[in-house]
């Protein structure tokens, strides 16, 4: 059994919408690189619903220890737009075969405020933690909303 495996992040995507409910991962639209969303004709941002979705591998000997996620949101200009930071902790169920690494399912629906159409980044990783982070880049696209008719 390996001691020097850290915690890593093995996948990170982005979705319409993700949960994790008793473990298991739900994701809905997974996979999107580009975000549509309608602008009002004066061009206001508006919230944006997405979804994140992350697989966090856990080895048996980092179990029962609390590590730092921290995830941020980055716009073309690297300018960090949200900051997510959370912990973790994985315990060791009764019956895991010693050595046996763990899996966290993450999933994060949330409601964003994109400032403005073009590139952005989502970097997730565990603190301290080298080579442990995962990018996922994305494009929002406005539509214009139609006016209403008189």
């Amino acid at each position: 059994m390996k001691t020097s495996q850290p915690v890593t992040v093995e996948s990170l995507m982005l979705a319409n919408h993700a949960e994790s409910v008793n473990g298991l991962l739900y994701i809905s639209g997974g996979g999107c690189n580009i975000h549509r969303r309608i602008v009002s004709p004066e061009g206001a941002a508006t919230l944006s619903h997405l979804g994140l979705a992350l697989i966090i591998a856990v080895p048996w000997h980092q179990t029962n220890l609390t590590h730092d996620l921290i995830i941020k949101f980055r716009d073309e200009d690297a300018n960090v737009i949200a900051n997510i930071n959370s912990q973790l902790n994985m315990g060791r169920p009764p019956l895991l075969r010693p050595g046996t690494t763990q899996y966290a399912n993450v999933g994060l629906p949330m409601y964003i405020v994109l400032t403005h159409a073009g590139d952005y980044e989502i970097v997730a990783s565990i603190e301290g933690v080298e080579n442990s982070e995962r990018r996922w880049t994305f494009q929002v696209q406005d539509i214009p909303q139609m006016a209403a008719m008189a």
